[in-house]
């Protein structure tokens, strides 16, 4: 596997790597990991391989790998894999394809991110040249892979409206099971009072995840429940810009910034909560909204984006249109109506019980197979290696 991104770095494609690494090994393949440097990470997996990587301006938190390649390429060329697969189209993921056509290798793609909405981290260029520069990227890299994968039909559309005739299956990204926390635990380590109604975000704190809708969202719901509070788990960019909006709206007191929390840490989040708030429409799934359901949080969602395919209006949450009040009245609904927030908490358990990380990888393994037929090379009726 091939990949710009990946833990230490906490992010869906991340997680998704982690999850389908993991599970693949469990059912017997074999994974080699090739992805960039992290400033004093060192990797417990001996199948990890780190390219030398340089932090930049635009890509903070994303170290930037860099030539030359040909050490790596060395180590690569140790092992005798079946199928390539990665999970980024750009540095790392161009590598990863022209090792794999060297080689003679089928290769599968990943389809994250909706990456024109990021176009705002690329520097002294106009937005409208740099969404165009990374439309046609996309159409030139997954045009030249055997297979794409993708989370949601929201982003198979975005591929096929730019002309990427590549076969692409859609397979969401499973959901770990629960971890089984006590809600009134949780809240006694986290400091929150009993009575408190919680209302939860986790992701990057950046532009692009629209949270000024979610802010101010809170600040109404706050007018009309006192005891309702907003946590935000997540670093980014745009953390001290929401910071100074939230101080600036009156409603300092009652968010809080938790930060970077380490990903076995952050089911202790879930577990206190309440409401799950989303208002990013760049995500082609939106992980972190299934994750919650797995705690039986009921979620309203901002329209738009992949994140709003897994709720189901009226029953494990709200879609609601990019607008602060809605949101604001879709979370009073909930936590002002008992009866209604049962019945969403429990259809949110329901509708993530199908969402296993052993089913997503079965359907992964099926592609895998798929291209090494359709390339004529012979399928091995065992475990196959994976880089």
């Amino acid at each position: 596997m091939f990949s710009d991104s990946a833990f230490p770095i906490l992010n869906g494609v991340s997680v998704s790597i982690d999850a389908l690494t993991t599970e693949l090994r469990n059912q017997g393949h074999s994974v080699h990991l090739f992805t960039s440097a992290y400033p004093g990470h060192k990797d417990p997996d001996p199948n990890v391989f780190r390219f030398p990587a340089i932090p930049t301006p635009w890509t903070r938190g994303y170290p930037l790998a860099v030539p030359p390649f040909v050490g790596m390429l060395h180590r690569f060329r140790q092992h005798r894999y079946d199928v390539v697969h990665t999970h980024t189209p750009f540095t790392l993921g161009l590598v990863g394809l022209r090792w794999a056509q060297s080689h003679e290798l089928p290769i599968v793609s990943t389809y994250h991110t909706l990456y024109d909405r990021y176009a705002h981290y690329i520097p002294y260029f106009p937005r409208r040249y740099v969404r165009y520069k990374i439309a046609k990227h996309t159409n030139f890299y997954y045009n030249r892979v055997d297979h794409v994968v993708t989370p949601s039909e929201a982003s198979k559309r975005w591929l096929v409206r730019h002309s990427v005739s590549t076969p692409i299956q859609v397979i969401p990204t499973g959901v770990p099971p629960r971890l089984f926390l006590d809600r009134s635990e949780a809240r006694r380590q986290l400091g929150m009072g009993p009575d408190q109604r919680n209302l939860l975000y986790v992701g990057r704190i950046a532009k692009e995840k629209n949270l000024e809708v979610v802010l101010e969202a809170a600040a109404a719901v706050f007018r009309a429940c006192p005891k309702a509070r907003l946590h935000l788990v997540g670093d980014g960019p745009h953390l001290e810009d929401c910071r100074l909006l939230a101080r600036s709206m009156g409603i300092g007191d009652r968010v809080r910034f938790v930060g970077f929390v380490p990903r076995h840490e952050v089911d202790l989040y879930y577990a206190a909560a309440d409401v799950f708030v989303f208002a990013s429409v760049t995500e082609t799934q939106g992980l972190v909204v299934q994750e919650a359901m797995t705690y039986g949080l009921p979620a309203v969602v901002v329209g738009g984006g992949g994140a709003s395919a897994a709720v189901e209006n009226g029953v494990n949450g709200w879609v609601c249109k990019n607008d602060s009040k809605e949101m604001a009245a879709r979370v009073l609904s909930l936590i002002n109506d008992e009866s209604l927030y049962t019945g969403m908490s429990e259809g949110a358990l329901k509708s993530v019980r199908s969402s296993s990380i052993a089913g997503m990888t079965h359907a992964v393994v099926d592609v895998y197979r798929l291209v090494l037929e359709r390339k004529g090379t012979p399928v091995p009726d065992g475990p196959l290696a994976v880089s």
